[in-house]
């Protein structure tokens, strides 16, 4: 019979069950999809001997007015910068009011009253979790703004100080804040009212107090949540809460800002879990994705939703951490799985493409390229990386691995006896095939089989699963790879 070609659409495939994504990539791990071919993602590589001792929450990179390049790290009790020597400097604010480096649950033990419920089943949601702390971070002009949740101050850093200074004026027992492209600075739960954003004037950070002589003022948002997160987008700037997603737009004195509500049922998993970008302000919610890009926030059809969601820890989905990586148009969502407390899992959107990659990397946070040649993404223990550069993993390996691949309608059985590759460069490449006569049987392995053409292999099921990787350090591709097989019976 003719050959099968392995013609698989790119970008994964990971919801329901495993037959559901027949013809389709359902398992991978730093890969990417470009061009119609399979390719790794960059490698990364430890910068200097970066050790910051911190689980960061937050991070930007800037240039000031001399050239000079800086990236700023937030923690729970500390607030750190970076220049392009790697030299680390801690400019905490004295008196900053640690947060905390895990989220805290009062829903289980010690969060009731006392001899109330039964041992081993599950409590009722009576009580409220308090996020792990991120922070706020911008620049003004060539100073650093900065804000932990838990602290509730506004910081400002002027390059030569040896640490941040409150910034007088400024609103406290606040959530967050952001400077718009309008260069006012507005402080979300200003006061500690969770829905209160308060504006400073037009191009001064010390003036709060409106007046008829400035632009400083104050709305409350009506929504039932409380906002976590607010970003600059085309036009306007974008609020998000726990529940819904509401634009702020200037609109000169006497009112200065107008809000308005653009989105429900969308609400922010986490503080840091947005990124905006030309095509507009994507964000992870509670149980799937959303964009706003002019009008209605719209929600993304994810092809991976189920295994992201029903694999996360939730109790920590607060950590969280939304990366761009503009060179391949990429948003990469870290997250901690259910089995870690950490961020050690990944989902990425490709938005030009439209397609969704999965993973497994331990990264808390990170910066785009741009002030600096690479991408900044730094683990939990506080090691810094340059990534996308080279084709070093560490102890990982990138693949990618098929759903079930069956002749027909899956009634006929498949004896392959030759595989024909379809490389880049010949050999980069290994293959491995695991095949099944019942959804639900016992799976068998074959391989790996290392590339020749034609690549002799031998096995047989109603079912096929392929899977590649990389078997050199090197930029490899794979197209439409052909299988030579047989309609054949059980022997």
């Amino acid at each position: 019979m003719p050959l099968i070609p392995l013609q698989i659409p790119k970008g994964q495939y990971r919801n329901g069950t495993e037959y559901m994504s027949q013809g389709r990539w359902r398992d991978a791990n730093l890969v990417r999809w470009h061009d119609d071919a399979l390719r790794p993602v960059g490698g990364w590589q430890q910068r200097g001997s970066v050790d910051l001792s911190m689980k960061v929450r937050g991070m930007i990179s800037w240039e000031d007015n001399n050239d000079t390049r800086r990236v700023a790290f937030g923690s729970y009790n500390a607030l750190k910068i970076m220049n392009a020597g790697n030299v680390v400097t801690d400019i905490t604010p004295t008196g900053l009011s640690a947060g905390r480096e895990d989220a805290t649950a009062f829903t289980g033990f010690g969060g009731g009253l006392y001899g109330t419920g039964y041992y081993g089943t599950v409590r009722p949601d009576l009580g409220s979790t308090l996020p792990a702390t991120v922070w706020s971070l911008d620049n003004w002009g060539e100073y650093l703004l900065a804000m932990s949740p838990d602290d509730g101050k506004l910081y400002e850093w002027d390059l030569v100080a040896s640490e941040a200074a409150q910034v007088s004026n400024a609103p406290t027992s606040c959530s967050g804040f952001m400077v718009t492209e309008e260069r006012f600075v507005v402080c979300f739960g200003a006061g500690g009212d969770p829905r209160k954003v308060q504006w400073s004037d037009q191009e001064d950070n010390t003036s709060w107090t409106a007046a008829a002589t400035n632009q400083a003022g104050d709305l409350n948002i009506q929504t039932n949540g409380t906002i976590l997160a607010g970003v600059r987008t085309r036009g306007q700037s974008l609020i998000l809460t726990t529940e819904d997603a509401h634009t702020m737009t200037y609109q000169g004195p006497p009112f200065v800002y107008g809000i308005e509500r653009v989105g429900t049922s969308c609400g922010l998993i986490g503080a840091g879990a947005v990124a905006s970008v030309d095509a507009g302000v994507f964000w992870m919610g509670r149980r799937g994705f959303h964009v706003y890009s002019g009008g209605q926030v719209q929600a993304i059809p994810c092809e991976v939703g189920d295994y992201v969601f029903s694999g996360m820890n939730t109790a920590q989905r607060s950590k969280t951490y939304a990366i761009v990586n503009s060179a391949w148009n990429e948003i990469w969502w870290f997250y901690p799985s259910s089995e870690s407390n950490e961020c050690d899992r990944y989902v990425a959107y490709d938005f030009a493409e439209n397609i969704w990659m999965t993973g497994d990397l331990d990264r808390v946070c990170g910066v785009d390229r741009g002030v600096f040649r690479d991408p900044l993404w730094i683990d939990a223990d506080g090691i810094l990386y340059e990534h996308e550069i080279g084709y070093d993993y560490g102890t990982s390996t990138p693949y990618a691995e098929t759903g079930p691949i069956a002749l027909g309608t899956g009634d006929n059985i498949l004896n392959v006896v030759e595989l024909l590759p379809d490389e880049k460069t010949q050999g980069e490449v290994q293959a491995k095939f695991k095949t099944r006569y019942y959804p639900n049987a016992e799976e068998r392995e074959y391989g790996p089989f290392s590339m020749s053409n034609p690549t002799s292999v031998r096995f047989q099921g109603r079912q096929v699963r392929m899977r590649v990787e990389g078997a050199q350090s090197q930029d490899w591709r794979v197209g439409i790879m052909r299988l030579d097989a047989r309609q054949g019976g059980r022997r």
